[in-house]
């Protein structure tokens, strides 16, 4: 098959057919590593059963972890925000993840249940996400339980952004998966442990200038974009 845009010239077109061979063996190799992710063993009991605060119509109410699957689902994709009191604002980088999570919560609703927990108190949580505009999001606070702890979302302390996958399995409840690539940082700290699941660096890796020094945050009022 020969493929070309307007007035392109042969030498880019020599490139860009090298290249889109590299980008198929990119492709080939993504899926084999899912396949072999989908292959992996049954994972460990959950450790308990983790009760989490969570606003409902205004009410502060406790949500256990087997209830999160609701009736329906029997995988869970929980993902540990990085936001606690000891910090001053919520992590700039979960919060460009949620952004474009938010909208994909109907579509994922159609195979698998998701949820967010923080370590923060759940108003305070419930208080970011609407400031984001979050609406189909399910927020969790674990300040009361040590789940951030036990499934590597916190260390000495320090929070730290993983997404877990948990299986349930009739009555059992078993950890699946987790990115532990964040415990495996890129030469520049840069971990990419959950770029799948983030829009942003997917579109910039398409542009000539990549991701550059580029840094989510919280506002751009001073660049006069929201």
């Amino acid at each position: 098959m020969t493929l070309r845009f307007p007035n392109e010239s042969e030498e880019y077109r020599r490139a860009r057919d090298e290249l889109v061979q590299a980008e198929k063996g990119l492709r080939d190799h993504i899926e084999r590593v899912a396949q072999q992710r989908r292959a992996l063993p049954s994972g460990g009991l959950l450790k308990e059963d983790y009760g989490f605060e969570e606003l409902v119509d205004g009410q502060v109410t406790k949500t256990r972890f087997s209830d999160l699957f609701g009736e329906d689902h029997d995988t869970l994709f929980l993902y540990s925000f990085m936001y606690a009191p000891s910090m001053a604002s919520a992590c700039p980088s979960c919060t460009s993840i949620l952004d474009g999570l938010d909208g994909q919560v109907r579509h994922l609703d159609q195979s698998i249940s998701t949820a967010i927990v923080a370590k923060h108190d759940i108003r305070t949580f419930h208080e970011h996400g609407a400031s984001r505009g979050w609406s189909r999001l399910r927020l969790l606070s674990s300040e009361k339980n040590s789940y951030q702890a036990d499934y590597l979302g916190e260390s000495d302390g320090r929070q730290i952004t993983i997404g877990n996958v948990f299986h349930r399995q009739g009555r059992e409840i078993r950890h699946f998966w987790g990115s532990e690539l964040v415990y495996h940082p890129l030469e520049g700290g840069h971990p990419r442990h959950v770029d799948l699941i983030w829009p942003l660096w997917n579109v910039l890796d398409l542009t000539p200038g990549g991701r550059g020094n580029f840094g989510p945050r919280l506002s751009y009022e001073n660049s006069g974009r929201s």
